[in-house]
């Protein structure tokens, strides 16, 4: 009977395999082709990119619980998958529409068996996890809480609107966002090229216009195309030669119109509702317009707009025009009357009407602006204009925004269209009656917008990551802070001054003495990374040992790079990682002209695109000799007369190096030489110093630089004199100065002069 029972079970076995592969075989060509690891993983470089925090958690298997949010057919179920291949953790998945508590409840009992019988972590994967209730998301919650189960959910709506707040706030949360037109490219080029799960063992051929096309109208959706394509191959009759030709007609009819993204209860209502009354607001007709047609394109209650009309034109109207209201009041009663289509005549025109507040077939323009939402791919609402009452201060949305009516004329210029729209005109003011004035007044305030998102550079991007804070690191960076002492604490708020953080930034301090410039990007961006190199392994092992407290995940990368060798420090990283901010105070400070140029000519090499570098040169005006001096001066201290042209002799040495040293000027020059746009500040800081052992030991101690040079310059007698000089002033007060330069640094847009 044992044999019996482990002959069927080995025919089951069989049976299962087998039964996989053909399911495999059968499957649809997006699930086919999703990627089995990181490195085929396509889009998403803003979270997943060489050295950012989630590629390095997955590498690292210490992913905490994450809610994966964003659009169908951007990779979260595929992330999910790559993270249940490389996890030692059991990894067991659900599907929240076929799955109920009881199966939730087997799942959970199952993970707490193996975490007390073996130590074993699991995972659990919950797809489509908004549609699970809030008593089956209470459900979840004890056991995430205590370990129990590690949570990764993947949602399409926001997850701060539709997921158990309690959960959220245990988790870290990643928006993806729509795959750019080059992504979808390597994508197709992919599928068409593989053998074992594509079409490479098919002779294909795709025109490139039937391409473009099935790119264009996918919108950032991967499946949507993948699901284009293979309908467009399995419906192809091959021709006399065998080949499958797949023509623009063909890749019409595979995929023939782009949706509209729209959750009339979740992020997309309130966010396009929230821009439509903002445009409003900020009398911007052509917006109102094309927030406007989204909102009836994708099925909005009409009855709903007119509400928030009716309530705009009491709150932003008020009464500069009473007729406001009685215009939208009529407006709303002749849409009652006529109904749909007709009826969006008298909506358009009660938006008109706000925006512009003083008739013709000028609501026309309404169409105009439908035809874009047919035509236009990237219809995301801008940042600043989403509805920020509910998750902004967790995704920045509503960061930016500014309130018509704290400028004059309850008017300011700024973005009320999407990027990719931004100067389109949809309505045009007739010549005749009460619009007819309108027209210059018009054009001056679209003249203004276009100027000033241009200038603003408002496309900035929009926040794709947040999760709970981390009291420990906030108490630690304090600590930090406070231990740095006043004068170097204003030195960091005003090298800082003015950034723009994003959380997934990556930032790389220069030969660093002290983690001082490395705590704001330690706290502004988890998501992101900070590496630190040091030029020598103690300094290496004295700033580890200030980071221990920290999670192994939060803590700065410490690498030792000779400060001459810049091809170390690039062999040390991993292959691709670039970084948004190149920062450091002094870093070559100690190098020649060649040293220098060596540093620059790599920088490239480093530098994510749009990067940004600071470096601050501080040099002494005065070094130790020449404060030395100026105090024996002042004291009229009569000294030996070898030892007063020594000192003579040191000053006029250290004045010659502090000239000759890597100035600011140089750095300038050889960044604006490599296609660097350079900003420089700069500033004198009067300083007094006490003449100790310590600063004695800084000078002319064996291991000090100052030593070394000065030994090397004057003879091995000269250090030693100098520093009894300086004990016999013990307690004196030095006066120096520093020159400070702040040089900010920003890449020059190809092809536009002075960019």
């Amino acid at each position: 009977m044992p044999r019996i029972a482990a002959n069927q079970k080995g025919v089951t076995d069989l049976f299962d395999f087998e039964a996989a592969r053909q399911r495999q075989q059968i499957a649809p060509l997006a699930d086919r082709m999703r990627p089995r690891g990181l490195d085929d993983f396509v889009g998403q470089e803003a979270i997943l990119g060489p050295g950012r925090l989630l590629r390095r958690a997955i590498a690292a298997d210490r992913v905490g619980n994450l809610i994966l949010h964003g659009p169908p057919g951007v990779g979260k179920t595929t992330l999910a998958r790559i993270i249940a291949g490389t996890t030692r953790s059991h990894f067991a998945s659900l599907n929240a529409v076929l799955a109920g508590v009881k199966e939730l409840r087997a799942e959970v009992e199952a993970a707490r068996e193996r975490l007390g019988r073996h130590g074993l972590r699991s995972f659990l994967f919950i797809d489509e996890v908004h549609r699970f209730n809030a008593a089956q998301q209470d459900a979840l919650l004890p056991w995430v809480e205590n370990g129990t189960i590690t949570l990764i959910g993947a949602t399409t709506e926001n997850p701060f609107f539709e997921v158990n707040k309690a959960l959220v706030s245990r988790s870290r949360l990643f928006r993806l966002q729509p795959l750019e037109p080059g992504d979808l490219r390597r994508l197709l080029e992919r599928a068409l090229a593989d053998v074992e799960h594509g079409y490479g063992g098919r002779p294909i051929q795709i025109e490139a216009d039937a391409s473009a096309h099935l790119l264009d109208v996918a919108g950032g959706d991967a499946r949507s195309l993948l699901n284009a394509l293979e309908l467009a191959v399995e419906t192809t009759d091959p021709g006399a030669d065998g080949v499958i030709r797949i023509d623009l007609a063909i890749a019409e009819e595979s995929i023939q119109q782009r949706a509209v993204l729209y959750d009339k209860q979740g992020d997309a209502h309130f966010d396009t509702i929230s821009a439509f009354i903002k445009s409003l607001r900020g009398s911007d007709p052509d917006a109102a317009l094309f927030w406007l047609a989204r909102m009836v394109e994708a099925g909005e209650n009409p009855r709903f707009i007119f509400r928030r009309m009716l309530i705009a034109a009491g709150e932003d109207v008020g009464l500069a025009d009473p007729q406001a209201v009685v215009v939208v009041e009529a407006c709303a009663a002749a849409f009652e009357r006529v109904g749909l289509p007709e009826g969006l005549y008298p909506l358009a025109q009660a938006a008109l009407y706000l925006a512009s507040t003083e008739k013709s077939n000028s609501v026309l323009g309404f169409f105009d602006a439908l035809k874009s939402v047919h035509a236009t791919s990237r219809q995301e609402v801008p940042s600043h204009l989403r509805d920020a009452n509910r998750d902004g201060k967790a995704f920045g949305d509503g960061v930016g925004y500014r309130y018509p009516h704290a400028y004059a004329e309850h008017w300011v210029a700024q973005q009320y269209l999407p990027g990719a729209l931004q100067g389109e005109v949809f309505w045009k003011p007739g010549a005749l009656g009460w619009e007819g004035g309108l027209g210059a007044g018009l054009q001056r305030r679209r003249a203004a917008q276009l100027a000033a998102a241009a200038e603003a550079d408002l496309e900035q991007g929009i926040l794709l990551t947040t999760g709970p804070e981390d009291p420990a690191l906030q108490r630690w960076l304090r600590r930090q802070i406070g231990s740095e002492g006043q004068r170097l604490e204003r030195l960091r708020q005003r090298f800082w001054q003015g950034v723009r953080w994003q959380r997934q930034d990556r930032c790389l301090v220069l030969n660093a003495r002290s983690l001082l410039w490395s705590l704001d990007p330690l706290d502004a961006t988890p998501e992101g990374g900070v590496v630190i190199t040091v030029a020598a392994e103690a300094e290496r092992g004295r700033l580890e040992a200030q980071l221990q407290v920290l999670d192994q995940l939060r803590r700065p990368r410490l690498l030792c790079v000779p400060s001459d060798q810049p091809e170390a420090l690039i062999a040390t990283l991993e292959p691709g990682e670039r970084f948004e901010w190149i920062v450091g105070r002094s870093p070559f400070q100690e190098l020649g002209p060649s040293g220098l140029a060596a540093w620059l000519d790599r920088i490239d090499e480093l530098a994510a695109p749009q990067a940004q570098i600071r470096l601050l040169q501080s040099l002494p005006l005065i070094g130790p000799a020449g404060a030395l001096t100026e105090l024996v001066r002042q004291r009229q201290r009569s000294m030996p007369r070898e030892l007063a042209t020594l000192l003579q002799q040191a000053a006029a040495w250290e004045s010659g190096e502090l000239a000759n040293g890597p100035g600011a000027d140089a750095l300038q020059q050889g960044l604006e030489a490599r296609g660097w746009r350079v900003a420089a500040e700069q500033w004198r800081e009067p300083l007094s110093v006490t003449l100790s052992a310590g600063l004695r030991q800084r000078w002319f101690s064996e291991g000090a630089s100052y030593g070394r040079q000065l030994s090397a310059a004057l003879g091995s007698n000269s250090t030693g004199r100098l520093e009894q000089l300086s004990a016999d002033l013990e307690g004196a007060e030095l006066a120096q100065a520093l020159q400070h330069t702040l040089l900010v640094a920003m890449k020059k847009a190809p092809g536009i002069p002075g960019r």
